[in-house]
């Protein structure tokens, strides 16, 4: 396997019509609903990276900056955006269009993170990821932040394991 790839080779576009049953009671895109379009196309951006089988780990700060109408559509768009050994951070973005006028908006941004496991896909268990090389503006920007980002993973998830440690996990009918 290559020691890089670039952005492009992970990139992932997938557009959907937003449907009457796919929203909430407000009318716009049910949340749930754009978080399942958005593990899948990530989902598939790494798969593209690494070529074998992976887990979603975390989904970081998925920020929603307009609501997603009724008969819009939505446009997923998700790379690579780092690597560490068997993780793989995705950037994700999507965006809102008005069918009926053509306007454009963002309608919300996220890091996901993906480790690579042995599966049927590749059962092979001593093995790295490829880096990632970003090549466009938006992409060395979303990249250069990746070090920084995965520090911080690392330090909440220590945070939260101890904090997760201390629930109980009895029913409490029991």
């Amino acid at each position: 396997m290559q020691d890089f790839l670039f952005c492009k080779a992970s990139k992932v576009i997938q557009t959907h019509r937003i449907f009457p049953f796919d929203l909430n009671p407000f009318g716009f895109l049910f949340g749930g609903k754009l978080m399942t379009m958005i593990d899948d196309c990530a989902s598939i951006s790494v798969t593209r990276h690494c070529r074998r089988g992976a887990v979603t780990a975390s989904l970081d700060n998925l920020n929603f900056l307009q609501p997603l109408h009724g008969n819009h559509s939505v446009c997923i768009e998700s790379y690579v955006s780092g690597a560490h050994k068997k993780s793989m951070e995705v950037f994700i973005k999507a965006i809102g269009e008005n069918l009926t006028t053509g306007e454009r908006y963002l309608a919300a941004t996220c890091f996901t993170t993906f480790v690579a496991v042995p599966s049927h896909m590749n059962e092979e268990t001593e093995f790295s990821v490829p880096l990632v090389v970003p090549e466009t503006a938006e992409e060395k920007r979303v990249c250069a932040g990746y070090e920084k980002r995965r520090q911080h993973r690392l330090m909440e998830r220590d945070e939260y394991k101890a904090f997760a440690a201390t629930l109980s996990v009895d029913l409490p009918w029991q």
